[in-house]
């Protein structure tokens, strides 16, 4: 099941074919370990698009500005951790997760609830939504969040399975297989909200 893309996914693919070779953004470590705001700069405005989808995609648009900020803030706190093991936008990506997960924990404990759907768009927000891709978003947001992670790093993001293996720190195996349960329960939440 593919699933249609938003056009906050459509801006991230669009900037990641425009952008320079990953590794160019790579070589911007050492300019931001040395606390150069260019450099910095410019490795925000290179990945962040991608990592607001994803936190759209995870804790719905509401917070996603927040959690992507402090993303980054975690990224240019501890980037002297990252090893080069893996591309620095896979470590971005796992940065990302772990946020967005950390910040549904904490909001599960304090409401003590299920995860609501999205709340409403603002005016403010451009982006015109047609009745799918708004079943779209309340089926993924019933899943749970590391099946909403995989199933939007996968079809919206385009990482591999190694890749999101390494971003979510499982073996590439379960990625498949927690893929397959992802698209099976997004399939079955999708029928029960009426998709035809």
């Amino acid at each position: 099941m593919s699933l249609p893309k938003t056009q906050e996914c459509t801006e991230a693919q669009a900037d990641s074919q425009n952008a320079t070779d990953p590794s160019a953004i790579e070589l911007l470590i050492p300019e931001c370990l040395n606390g150069d705001r260019l450099a910095m700069q410019q490795l925000y405005d290179r990945c962040s698009r991608k990592i607001y989808a994803l936190m759209v995609r995870m804790v719905g648009r509401q917070d996603a500005d927040d959690l992507t900020q402090q993303c980054f803030l975690q990224l240019f706190k501890n980037l002297e951790q990252f090893g080069g093991q893996s591309k620095l936008e896979t470590w971005i990506y796992r940065l990302a997760a772990n946020e967005a997960l950390m910040h549904l924990r904490r909001q599960k404990r304090q409401h003590r609830g299920s995860l609501a759907a999205e709340p409403a768009i603002e005016h403010e927000d451009l982006i015109v939504k047609n009745e799918e891709a708004e079943l779209l978003e309340q089926a993924l947001l019933k899943l749970d969040p590391e099946l909403r992670t995989i199933i939007s790093l996968q079809e919206e993001h385009g990482l591999s399975y190694r890749d999101i293996a390494e971003t979510l720190g499982i073996p590439e195996g379960t990625v498949g297989s927690r893929l397959n349960r992802a698209r099976k329960d997004l399939r079955a939440e999708l029928l029960r909200l009426g998709w035809t």
